[in-house]
């Protein structure tokens, strides 16, 4: 099985201006309070779309976004939380264009994709708050080089019959870089979240329990290209987690 820290709502400063991470060295260590979704094992801390088995493959310790007909063969993390700390290390393969993407909650993608040489970024480039906001700077490394992102997540607060009374936030770090710095996002925007495309009578009963109880959990995005991840953890910044 995949390794599970204790889960424990962050003890330092959780707001996104204090929000540094390591990411000169890597692999980064997990820290205490993270629960591990892939440690180089298995896939046994994801489930598929229907809330099965999921069907990626696992190869040298990697974690491979493996296609299928319908084109959206996206997992998700068994784990859901409200407000967490995210990181993921991934690697483009060496053709193509190395789509991919982290879909927090479900809802909102930041960008995986070969974007090396781009002078003029968009809301498609890697960095992007898909929908919402172009990254800041181009921080993407070459294709076969291993990247990472670090994602300090806040949620979207809601009322009880599920309307955004507090629009989320997010400062996101790739590569050494800050590519998002506290963008502010509502309702989500893109017609090809899990939730919209491909979806699922699964996914279903996920989004109404979001609408809920703003927790959902961390999807890796299938886009028909085989990039790989490692070192995948969530660390919650409170203590609205369901497993």
């Amino acid at each position: 099985m995949g390794l599970i820290i204790t889960i424990t709502a962050a003890q330092a400063d959780d707001s996104p201006a204090t929000f540094s991470p390591q990411q000169a060295e890597l692999p980064v260590a997990p820290p205490q309070g993270a629960v591990v979704l892939f440690d180089g094992k298995d896939t046994s801390q994801f489930l598929d779309m229907a809330g099965k088995e999921v069907g990626w493959q696992v190869q040298d310790g990697t974690l491979v976004s493996t296609a299928n007909k319908e084109r959206s063969n996206h997992i998700l993390s068994k784990v859901r939380f409200r407000d967490a700390d995210i990181h993921v290390e991934f690697q483009l393969p060496a053709k193509g264009s190395g789509n991919s993407g982290l879909y927090i909650h479900g809802h909102y993608e930041l960008q995986i994709i070969n974007s090396i040489g781009k002078e003029k970024l968009t809301q498609e480039d890697m960095g992007a708050l898909y929908g919402f906001s172009a990254p800041a700077v181009n921080a993407s490394r070459q294709p076969g080089e291993w990247q990472v992102y670090d994602v300090r997540f806040r949620a979207p607060r809601r009322d009880a019959d599920g309307k955004i009374t507090e629009e989320g936030s997010l400062t996101a770090w790739l590569n050494g870089q800050k590519v998002q710095d506290g963008t502010c996002f509502g309702e989500p925007r893109s017609k090809y979240h899990p939730y919209r495309h491909g979806t699922t009578p699964y996914l279903q009963q996920l989004e109404r329990e979001l609408k809920q109880t703003s927790t959902g959990p961390l999807f890796l995005q299938d886009h028909d290209s085989p990039v790989r991840f490692r070192n995948v953890w969530v660390r919650p910044l409170d203590d609205h987690v369901k497993e």
